[in-house]
């Protein structure tokens, strides 16, 4: 699959590339590497620093916790004047320019999360005329503006676009919307990958399965963003494929969501497959497809790659870092299991403590009655050492694990 990129996420792509297995101890940030205090995680942020905070926050909303002030501020910090977000702005004072690689995944992310803590209109407003800007004339959108359209981008535009109350099918370049863009990705029913969706078409306009990209695809079409709840038990929940000339967007979920659920129907869990590396469990998309399947067909239909991840990813989200335990507070929230007690881990216990602390109740509730903010303890910053870092991250979900290259199933 070739993958058009920002240069930032090619560099990305290769840190990534070269990783030892998902697990293996990762480097630090080097000492000149200096982590603003508002961020969540301790690895270097350049490739991933607004992704992983836009997830931290929309996590902390969806199990009702408030995030720090000074961690949302931090966020709203990282913008462009043109509402665009980069992956991360090491100098946020300065004006972006032609030489800060803006791009749509960071940008959408960052939307979600900001409509999630609200306040923020201005900020998301602009993010959202900014990502109508650079929509493809397929409906859909790349990773980097002028790039051809891929699932994922374009799935978590989609979850931008509803959170800030537009009507994603009504969002149309060329008189196509991101659903057009998302169906032309949909493999047909034969052989072993049908009903799933490519990433991208090859060179050749050829598409090839992708796990990753079908999990996104899924919650795409149904125009549900990165924290989707469980959806109604759906009449197509089986292992079937259904075929049409032209797929309605719940037809091609149905057949996603049943794509997924082969393929996690032996061991529980997605396969990672990185050149040169050996297969092993990828424990990000399996998370991923957790909440495609939740949000498709009802939480009981991801109930057995839920269980896995409850009994094996504990120690892949403590080296992941906010990003990583943030996919597992969504996998729970869609498919109905407790994030404080997953495993016998406390997921938002230990995401918050990536960061600085979260607004008590106390301190929330007083800030409402006096109009003021807390300074989200501005003192002390929680932070552990867990050793995360972009190359063993492979966990980061719909920014990185579905945009390298790799074959899945």
């Amino acid at each position: 699959m070739n993958v058009r990129r920002s240069a930032a996420a090619l560099a990305a792509v290769g840190v990534l590339a070269a990783a030892a297995p998902a697990l293996a101890a990762s480097p630090s940030p080097s000492p000149s590497t200096v982590l603003p205090s508002g961020l969540y995680g301790d690895s270097d942020p350049k490739y991933d620093g607004v992704w992983r905070q836009s997830l931290a926050l929309l996590a902390q909303r969806t199990v009702s916790v408030t995030p720090a002030a000074k961690a949302i501020d931090w966020l709203t910090g990282q913008q462009c004047a043109d509402g665009a977000f980069a992956a991360f702005r090491a100098e946020p004072t300065r004006a972006c320019d032609a030489k800060v690689m803006t791009d749509t995944n960071s940008t959408a992310a960052a939307v979600q999360a900001l409509v999630a803590v609200g306040g923020h209109e201005d900020a998301t407003g602009k993010a959202v005329t900014w990502l109508k800007s650079v929509q493809n004339e397929d409906g859909g959108w790349a990773y980097a503006p002028g790039g051809a359209s891929d699932a994922n981008s374009t799935a978590v535009v989609i979850g931008a676009l509803a959170a800030a109350g537009e009507r994603p099918a009504e969002v149309t370049k060329g008189g196509k919307s991101p659903y057009d863009a998302l169906l032309k990705l949909a493999l047909p029913c034969t052989g072993d990958s049908k009903g799933a969706f490519a990433y991208q078409p090859d060179k050749k306009g050829a598409l090839a399965a992708n796990a990753d990209a079908t999990a996104a695809a899924v919650v795409g079409v149904l125009g549900a963003g990165l924290d989707a709840k469980a959806g109604k038990e759906s009449k197509e929940s089986g292992t079937g494929c259904v075929d049409a000339d032209r797929l309605t967007p719940e037809q091609a979920a149905a057949n996603g969501a049943s794509y997924l659920a082969r393929a996690v129907a032996e061991d529980g869990h997605l396969t990672s497959a990185l050149a040169g590396a050996p297969e092993q469990p990828d424990y990000g998309n399996t998370a991923d497809a957790v909440v495609a399947l939740a949000a498709q067909g009802g939480a009981q239909r991801a109930a057995k790659p839920l269980a896995w991840l409850e009994k094996n990813a504990a120690a892949w989200a403590k080296q992941s870092g906010p990003a990583g335990y943030a996919q597992l507070i969504f996998a729970a929230h869609a498919a109905g299991a407790d994030p404080r007690d997953f495993g016998g881990t406390d997921l938002v216990r230990a995401l918050n403590a990536t960061g600085p602390a979260p607004q008590t109740a106390e301190a929330t509730k007083a800030a409402d009655a006096s109009g003021e903010k807390d300074d989200g303890g501005s003192g002390a910053g929680v932070w552990w050492m867990v050793g995360a870092g972009l190359a063993a991250g492979a966990g980061i979900g719909f920014l990185l694990s579905g945009r390298r290259k790799q074959q899945q199933l």
